[in-house]
């Protein structure tokens, strides 16, 4: 069994994982289009070229994600994608990179169980947590 988190995105999905390509590192694996699939007859003309499924790789795992229908939108809340990273100063420099055009909820510091830890939500509504532990 596997389980991954699965993202939707308000028809930005391919700018965050382009994004998310340029400045954490993954890799884009698959990306299909409302176009050429059953379901373009079920958004308008104007979305067809958005994201129906895609499949990012990220360090050791998947993330998955898509443009939800027009209207079908709603804002990630209840949960946070983990970054856990060796060094601090790779927590510094992703952190630094998703907190341009988005929110900061607990800056990136020391704190009594981590060299680095901080939250944030992305430019594209996505919400982060990145970890630097203790060194064992």
């Amino acid at each position: 069994m596997q389980a991954n988190t699965y993202l939707q995105f308000d028809g930005n999905c391919e700018a965050a994982f382009k994004f998310y390509e340029e400045n954490l590192g993954a890799k884009t694996l698959s990306l299909m289009r409302y176009e050429g699939s059953p379901a373009a007859a079920q958004v308008p003309p104007e979305w067809r070229n958005k994201i129906l499924h895609a499949r990012i790789a990220l360090a050791d795992t998947v993330l998955m994600a898509s443009d939800a229908p027009p209207g079908r939108y709603s804002a990630a809340h209840g949960f946070s994608v983990a970054l856990g990273v060796d060094k601090p100063q790779e927590a510094e420099r992703i952190f630094d990179a998703l907190k341009v055009g988005g929110k900061v909820g607990m800056p990136l510091e020391k704190t009594f169980f981590a060299e680095r830890f901080g939250m944030l939500v992305d430019r594209f509504g996505i919400p982060w947590m990145i970890l630097c532990e203790h060194a064992a």
